[in-house]
């Protein structure tokens, strides 16, 4: 399927499913993906760097166009839910990214004090403590675990490096509840390989990770856009209405988008 790069640093403000009016900072490379996980999901393609030498967008450069955009909203009457990292990669793998959120907040509060904070994370950085503390400061931090099983993550997100599920549990669990857990629940066929973590055996061994973790909130969904695999199809929105009251029945908030 077709799929597409943020061409811009700042972009939107867009409708979230999840989030409302949001207005989304990319800090990775406006002309090539730079992440860690290799997602078959992902709506900005398949991460190959092609021998480009990609870099990340300049601090001063996001802190000036972020304030350039939020100052002619303000102007312009707008309305915003969220300031959302997100964009053609990962965003906590800015080597700036703690002063950067640094930088959003002092923006936001000067201009949009009601607007929230959110970063959309695979939460592979969340052991540099620079990160944590970043994340820590946000209004949203919200972290993917798209399975308990490492082979389904394997197949779903192909980390790019030696990833560990226990050790981005145990680093979740430093945030003391205040955070988000997102998860994307699919289905399909890869490589001769049935995936789908909507079975038993897959939500029983993810709401114990919850158990582990302990968010404040947790987010489900299904495909919504284009992904670069194609042999994928969404969930259904009775299955994820049911995967939500599993979640519930555990004790914790959950929204779910379809």
């Amino acid at each position: 399927m077709a799929t597409s790069l943020f061409g811009d640093i700042i972009f939107g403000p867009v409708k979230s499913r999840r989030l409302g009016s949001s207005l989304g900072v990319n800090l990775l490379p406006v002309d090539g993906k730079l992440c860690n996980f290799n997602c078959i999901y992902c709506e900005c393609g398949w991460t190959e760097h092609k021998g480009q030498k990609l870099r990340y967008n300049d601090r001063d450069t996001v802190r000036q166009e972020l304030e350039k955009r939020l100052v002619s909203m303000r102007e312009e009457g707008q309305e915003l839910d969220v300031i959302t990292f997100a964009g053609n990669g990962e965003p906590t793998m800015h080597p700036c990214f703690a002063e950067i959120i640094d930088d959003t907040i002092a923006v936001r509060d000067r201009l949009f004090p009601s607007t929230k904070v959110a970063v959309l994370s695979n939460a592979t950085m969340i052991g540099r403590e620079d990160v944590r503390h970043a994340l820590e400061r946000v209004d949203r931090a919200i972290l993917k675990i798209d399975s308990a099983l490492e082979e389904t993550i394997k197949a779903v997100n192909e980390p790019l490096f030696d990833y560990s599920l226990d050790k981005v549990i145990e680093g979740m669990r430093r945030f003391h509840g205040e955070l988000i857990v997102q998860t994307m629940f699919l289905r399909g066929e890869k490589d001769g390989r049935i995936i789908d973590n909507t079975t038993d055996k897959e939500v029983s061994a993810w709401l114990d990770v919850l158990d582990r973790v302990r968010p404040w909130l947790v987010m489900i969904y299904s495909i919504d856009r284009d992904t670069p695999h194609d042999r994928l199809s969404k969930v259904s929105a009775q299955e994820l209405s049911a995967i939500a009251q599993k979640v519930r029945q555990r004790g914790y908030v959950c929204e779910h988008t379809v």
